[in-house]
C-alpha cells in the first residue's frame, strides 16, 4: 500500500459519520443509509484500496463466477403447505391495582420533606433500604403504624405518581 493510500485510510479514523457517509458517496458514487462509523470506515478504506491496486484479474473473476455459478441459492421461498402456527397465552400476574409496575416512583410530602419510593418487583425502596410492604415504609417514615396505602393516597385504579 503507497504512503498515500495509507494516509487516506488512516484519515477514515478521524472522520464523523456525516463526514464518512460525504465520502462514501465520493467514492461508491452512490449514497448509503448506515450510520454505523466502523462498517463505513472499513467499507471506504477496502474501497480505497481496490481502486489503487486495481480490480479483480481475470483469472480471480473467472473463478468467482465458476464457485457462484456451482453454489446452490435459494432465490425464492420453498413450496408446499408450511404455515407458521401462532399461539396467544395469557400470563397470571399478580400485581396489586393499587400499585404502579415495578420501576416506578411514588413521593408523598411528610413535614416538610419529600418522601420518595421505588416500587420494586418484590417490595419497595426507600432511602437504600428494601421493605417488603408499603406499611414498613410509612412506619419507617412517620415512626408509627399507617397502612401503606393510605399514606401514599393510592386507590384502586389510581396507581399512585409515577416517574421513570
Amino acid at each position: 500500500m503507497s504512503l498515500n493510500i495509507a494516509k487516506e485510510v488512516a484519515a477514515l479514523g478521524r472522520l464523523t459519520v456525516k463526514d464518512l457517509r460525504a465520502k462514501h458517496i465520493e467514492v461508491f458514487g452512490e449514497a448509503t443509509r448506515s450510520g454505523n462509523k466502523d462498517w463505513l470506515r472499513k467499507r471506504i478504506a477496502w474501497r480505497i484500496q481496490a481502486n489503487a491496486s486495481g480490480d479483480l484479474s481475470e483469472r480471480a473473476r473467472r473463478r468467482a463466477d465458476e464457485l457462484a455459478n456451482d453454489a446452490d441459492l435459494r432465490t425464492t421461498a420453498p413450496k408446499g403447505n408450511q404455515v407458521a402456527i401462532t399461539t396467544t397465552a395469557s400470563v397470571a400476574f399478580d400485581h396489586d391495582s393499587r400499585l404502579p409496575m415495578p420501576g416506578a416512583i411514588l413521593r408523598r410530602p411528610y413535614k416538610g420533606r419529600e418522601v420518595v419510593v421505588r416500587v420494586l418487583p418484590r417490595g419497595f425502596e426507600y432511602e437504600g433500604e428494601v421493605y417488603r410492604t408499603l406499611s414498613a415504609v410509612a412506619r419507617a417514615v412517620t415512626g408509627t403504624h399507617w397502612n401503606g396505602y393510605h399514606f401514599f393516597n393510592l386507590k384502586p385504579g389510581k396507581n399512585g405518581v409515577a416517574d421513570e
